[in-house]
């Protein structure tokens, strides 16, 4: 199993690496970094750097991971991607119906191709859909995904670096709020946070705060009014209730 520190899931699984930037919330990639670290050190799958690059062999990891897991799928790009074939989608998307004890979030910016090819996908319940959202410049994203027939559609609100004022949280089952990271940080102003928590609130939608972020980002914690935020929406994994 691939652990991770990221708070809002237990594993990661990249049967893709590598992306491009397709919106602010892209300049400052952890992503990126990492995998520039990983091809100095020879890690094959990075060979290539950040360019996309489609791994067959990374297929069948979740089969082999018994015990039931939320996994983020690809940690390290963006499946739908326009360099990600549909055929290869496809694949993800058939080992993830036949991990059923694992739930997958899948976590896009490209939230155009997640619509167009929504269709012809198998969205079966343990499948998670998000999107992105860094500030209210894509708030466009939530529409597409509302569209997607995902048992659970999520928006990330991270890294967070512009407000969101009222946001339309219809059909949306969770909300992920967290700064960025790392060198070259945008600071987050507590009151866009409290904006999105104010709105979770009043549309009964499941609020984690991630973090604050910044260059010490354990530092900074991910305390806000005082306590920790983690709500998750819980599902029926072969039905289609979701219980906020």
């Amino acid at each position: 199993m691939a652990a991770t520190t990221i708070e809002w899931t237990e594993a990661t699984w990249n049967p893709v690496t590598g992306c491009s930037k397709v919106s602010a919330g892209c300049a400052n990639c952890y992503a990126e970094r990492m995998a520039r670290r990983l091809q100095a050190m020879g890690q094959p799958n990075y060979r290539d750097g950040f360019a996309v690059r489609c791994h067959p062999h990374m297929l069948d990891l979740p089969l082999r991971w018994r015990k039931p897991q939320m996994v983020f799928v690809n940690s390290m790009s963006d499946l739908f991607h326009e360099d990600v074939p549909l055929s290869f989608i496809q694949d993800v998307f058939t080992v993830m119906d036949r991990a059923h004890w694992h739930v997958f979030q899948v976590l896009t910016k490209r939230s155009e191709r997640l619509l167009e090819i929504a269709s012809l996908l198998d969205w079966t319940p343990n499948i998670w859909a998000g999107v992105t959202v860094e500030s209210g410049e894509y708030l466009r994203r939530c529409d597409d995904l509302r569209m997607v027939p995902a048992a659970v559609r999520f928006v990330s609100f991270e890294p967070l670096i512009g407000p969101v004022p009222q946001p339309d949280l219809s059909s949306i089952h969770w909300a992920i709020v967290g700064g960025e990271s790392g060198p070259g940080a945008r600071p987050m102003q507590p009151g866009w946070v409290l904006d999105i928590r104010d709105a979770c609130r009043e549309q009964g939608v499941p609020f984690f705060f991630k973090q604050w972020g910044g260059c010490n980002k354990k530092k900074a914690g991910r305390l806000l009014e005082g306590r920790t935020w983690d709500a998750v929406p819980r599902v029926r994994l072969r039905g289609l209730a979701v219980v906020h």
